[in-house]
């Protein structure tokens, strides 16, 4: 495999960085990109100083000087039996402005909230409808957007309906590796048989799970996650998107610091053959 990966990580791993400190990082390691998903006390992107407009100017001009790009912002939001629906679909459109802005490509979609599955009895047709429409939003801004493989979604089949029943060209799936494999047992191949095609951004964690299925998360490589064969089976479909490293330390304060696990990170996706 011909190591040219695209790597970013996301911000949930260094809650406490201010803004140049995660850009300074970046830069240090030799990262592609940074994945926003808030920055120190202020999880909503739009909300966040350095995307204000007496800021954002100079913000892209230091990205662009290190040729740092945001591939992609990740808002809460889930759309699938949601009694909230307008304020997550208020959030989604706060959060494709904002990435018109700062030239991001992508906006990520949740079916439900949480990683593992919770919705028993999910609309399909209605989360597909509500895809389709945000879809079109985004259109009039050129973005596109992913629905992620999270909840329920994390099952290749229901992921695909979603996506092929919406049917919009500014529509992807953002693949988690790690819930494909830790709630539905799918191996890499069998999730890229089922919608490679779509895959437009991968987020990359690795864990192990142990008694009571309770999951710990660990520094990539160390669980059992199969990154590598993920990453050499997207390979050989001609994948050129982010590998981007969701380290969930704004979640979990007791994982490694975002300086060790960063460099580990990259070290680990470049050594990979």
């Amino acid at each position: 495999m011909q190591n040219k990966l695209k790597l970013a990580f996301s911000t949930l791993g260094c809650p406490d960085w201010e803004f140049d400190d995660m850009y300074s990082v970046a830069a240090d390691l030799g990262y592609n990109g940074i994945e926003i998903r808030g920055i120190a006390d202020e999880i909503y992107a739009p909300k966040i100083k350095v995307f204000q407009p007496n800021q954002i100017t100079s913000t892209i001009a230091k990205f662009n000087s290190s040729n740092i790009t945001v591939p992609i912002l990740t808002p809460g939001a889930y759309i699938t039996n949601n009694p909230n629906l307008p304020e997550a679909e208020f959030e989604i459109k706060d959060y494709i402005m904002l990435a018109q802005k700062l030239g991001s490509k992508y906006i990520r979609v949740m079916g439900e909230a949480t990683p593992d599955p919770a919705v028993s009895n999910p609309d399909i047709e209605s989360t597909a409808r509500t895809l389709q429409s945000l879809c079109d939003f985004a259109a009039e801004f050129r973005v596109t957007l992913l629905i992620e493989t999270n909840g329920f979604l994390a099952e290749s089949d229901k992921i695909r309906q979603v996506i092929e029943k919406a049917d919009r060209p500014n529509s992807g799936i953002l693949w988690d590796i790690h819930h494909t494999v830790r709630f539905f047992d799918e191996a890499p191949a069998d999730t890229i048989a089922a919608i490679g095609k779509y895959i437009k951004h991968v987020h990359v964690k690795d864990s192990v799970k142990g008694r009571n299925k309770i999951i710990t998360y660990m520094l990539t490589g160390y669980g059992d996650i199969p990154v590598e064969e993920a990453v050499k089976d997207l390979n050989d479909i001609g994948y050129d998107g982010f590998y981007s490293y969701e380290w969930v330390k704004r979640w979990s304060r007791e994982l490694a610091e975002p300086g060790v696990a960063f460099y580990q990170y990259i070290n680990y996706m470049r050594d990979l053959k």
